[in-house]
């Protein structure tokens, strides 16, 4: 979880960055957004990738250890930036849950394809890359307020796997209900988890 939290932070705009190394990663993530759009994502090589973005392969490399890893920060960060649209973050508060598991469920339903399973290798990087964002914005609001029996990471780790496959199930459950309604059982489920240490 950590090594991919590392790779989704890569692409957070809060640290300070070169502009030069932010710049290359965007021109890697823009390629594979780009190719994603044009075939499957097994079908995409780095060679493509680094094509796409008219960079040296070498220089995918200097920035990403694979294309799963360039997946996972183009994921992160797409997702980041829809719950930064949103204005959403962890206080605790009514609604807070309930706004972060919507922005799981929107944003897993706006990816091509994710409902019905044909971008089966897509799924998993998915997945690690939205738990990966929910787990930090978690721990952030956490941060406020720390529990006092049990580890921050611990709760973190378990509500944000709990808030993603709930959402999952939702998504591939046929004549699914609206996610407003959805969101209210995942608050059902995981505020429990979330008072665990207190």
């Amino acid at each position: 979880m950590e090594q991919v939290e590392a790779q989704v932070e890569a692409v957070d705009t809060r640290e300070p960055i070169d502009p030069r190394v932010r710049r290359t990663r965007q021109m890697l993530q823009n390629a594979l957004d780009q190719l994603l759009s044009e075939k499957d994502f097994d079908k995409i090589s780095v060679q493509d990738i680094a094509d796409k973005a008219t960079l040296h392969r070498a220089t995918f490399y200097d920035h990403y250890p694979d294309k799963f890893a360039l997946l996972e920060c183009l994921v992160g960060g797409r997702f980041r930036g829809l719950l930064a649209k949103r204005n959403i973050s962890f206080s605790g508060c009514d609604g807070a849950l309930q706004a972060i598991a919507l922005g799981v469920c929107d944003f897993i339903t706006s990816i091509p394809g994710a409902d019905c399973g044909s971008q089966r290798q897509l799924e998993g990087h998915m997945e690690s890359a939205v738990i990966a964002v929910v787990r930090r914005i978690l721990l952030e609001g956490m941060a406020k307020h720390p529990p006092v029996s049990m580890r921050p990471e611990l709760i973190a780790s378990a509500a944000s796997w709990a808030i993603y496959g709930v959402a999952k199930e939702w998504m591939h459950t046929p004549k699914r209900p609206p996610a407003e309604e959805i969101v209210t059982k995942i608050e059902k489920l995981v505020s429990p988890i979330l008072s665990a240490g207190r």
